[in-house]
């Protein structure tokens, strides 16, 4: 197993990925949040759920009534999250861009992660930007994780090469 990195320095205003607990945490935002896909803004909302876990940055989840009707599409498959439960998937449409299996929610989340029916994370990377709070986010490195990296928060991010064993 890889061992703990070091962690970066923190300004104010800043939070360290590596004061995440584990099991995450469930914290209510009312950060502006807007994601534009295929040049059409398809989400934006002041109410959101931000999961919180040891080495990632946060995850948002987003009230599906606060995307644009038909933004959602239903896509194959599905995941497990030992924390969360049985996840679905979603592609993603804005204007004449469709971002296949971009989104995932919870249909029965654990109870511990109730909150979240009702709610949709997305991969920032696969659409054409997120804000925050008006800040274009990066997206958390290596694809498979979808953490929304700010400069509010600082890691080293779990995702990129050698970080497995984090």
């Amino acid at each position: 197993m890889a061992s703990r990195p070091v962690p970066d320095p923190i300004a104010p205003g800043q939070e360290s990925v590596w004061d995440y607990p584990r099991p995450p945490a469930l914290v209510a935002s009312d950060e502006l949040v807007t994601v534009v896909l295929g040049g059409v803004e398809i989400c934006e909302t002041s109410t959101s759920w931000r999961v919180l876990e040891t080495s990632h940055p946060p995850t948002y989840y987003l009230p599906r009534s606060a995307f644009l009707e038909g933004a959602l599409v239903p896509a194959h498959g599905g995941s497990f999250c030992e924390w969360k439960g049985e996840a679905s998937y979603l592609d993603l449409v804005g204007g004449r861009v469709v971002a296949p299996r971009a989104a995932w929610y919870y249909p029965q989340p654990s109870p511990r992660f109730g909150a979240l029916r009702n709610h949709v994370a997305l991969y920032p990377g696969q659409v054409d930007y997120c804000l925050v709070d008006g800040e274009r986010v990066e997206a958390q490195p290596g694809g498979f994780y979808g953490g929304w990296i700010t400069s509010t928060v600082v890691g080293p991010f779990k995702g990129g090469p050698g970080s497995n064993g984090w």
